[in-house]
């Protein structure tokens, strides 16, 4: 098994150097899926929600939220992001799937941001329509793909893990 690279051989937590790491294009996507009453999903697709379009502010949530990751997770480093997307899609009546993707030009990773900003955006539907269906669950969240660095790429599909 890999060794947890965000402990020292002395156990202490520490920020991992990637000082020595070459620069290069780092991709990552994730998903969440959130579960609600059929007439909550229906209210979000006509845009009809008194607080206004729950997608497209759920959106701007998660881009915010991977801009942050490097404030959020206490050893994350905080990355030049070139860019975020989240798309939504209803997959069933009671199913809303969101998928985040993040990009950067850098020495590490951006797993961790597009996981951020895919509980980010499913966080910000839950806030926005709890006060018609409080039952709302988010479940879930896992990275789809990575791809970049040393590691090179990496799919969930590809590698056999369950969904």
């Amino acid at each position: 098994m890999a060794e947890l690279t965000h402990f020292d051989e002395s156990g202490a937590s520490r920020m991992v150097d990637v000082g020595h790491k070459p620069t290069t294009r780092r991709r990552a996507v994730a998903s969440a899926l959130v579960r609600m009453q059929p007439a909550t999903l229906a209210l979000i697709q006509s845009r009809g929600h008194a607080k206004g379009d729950v997608l497209e502010v759920a959106r701007l949530a998660g881009i915010m939220g991977a801009k942050r990751t490097g404030e959020l997770i206490p050893l994350c480093h905080p990355l030049p992001i070139d860019s975020v997307s989240i798309l939504f899609e209803a997959v069933s009546d009671t199913t809303l799937s969101l998928v985040a993707e993040v990009a950067t030009t850098g020495k590490t990773g951006v797993e961790m941001e597009a996981l951020t900003a895919a509980t980010t955006a499913a966080l910000t539907v839950y806030d926005m329509v709890k006060s018609v269906d409080r039952g709302v669950v988010i479940e879930r969240v896992q990275l789809e793909h990575k791809s970049g660095g040393k590691s090179g790429d990496w799919n969930r599909s590809a590698a056999g893990v369950a969904t």
